[in-house]
């Protein structure tokens, strides 16, 4: 079994995984499109997380993580409980290409568009939602900050996130 990861995933994947690889993701994009009333915001004041929203000419580079099968059937309880908490995310097995060239199906986690947590909104809106949310996982800033730090380690280039990072940054200076 594969898991994509393309935000926390990335640097607080919370099981245990066999391989580590770079993949892409075709037809969907990285974007905070997701409001977070749990784990980076509250039904007063929610803050923002990525989410996988469907695009068609639209790649997402995030981390392919092998689960072992005997570690299957407990990744995706733990996995559905982290991501499944107000059910604005849908499950869905999709097919990745890996760094090395591989083809496999990845359990990933993608926005419902018919979701009330579900929206689009303008760069410096996100900025100052990002700003100043917090939540039962701690700040918005820090989930945006450790995703847009690790992107740039595993090489992964998102203008978007970097913006939002830089921005958020000088928000938080002021």
């Amino acid at each position: 079994m594969w898991v994509f990861g393309y935000g926390s995933l990335l640097w607080n994947p919370g099981f245990e995984y066999e391989e580590k690889l770079v993949a892409t993701l075709p037809g969907w994009h990285r974007s905070f499109c997701m409001r977070s009333i749990h784990h980076r915001g509250t039904e007063k004041d929610p803050g923002l997380v990525l989410a996988l929203d469907a695009a068609e000419q639209a790649n997402c580079q995030g981390l392919a993580l092998s689960v072992a099968s005997q570690n299957q059937a407990a990744t995706l309880e733990y996995l559905r409980e982290r991501e499944l908490i107000s059910s604005a995310y849908l499950e869905k097995t999709l097919g990745i290409e890996l760094s090395d060239g591989r083809r496999v199906e990845a359990v990933t986690y993608v926005i419902d568009p018919h979701h009330v947590q579900y929206c689009h909104l303008e760069m410096e809106e996100q900025a100052q939602i990002i700003a100043k949310a917090v939540g039962g996982r701690g700040p918005n800033t820090e989930y945006l900050h450790n995703t847009a730090s690790h992107l740039g380690e595993l090489g992964i280039e998102d203008a978007d996130l970097d913006w939002l990072s830089a921005r958020v940054r000088e928000l938080s200076a002021t």
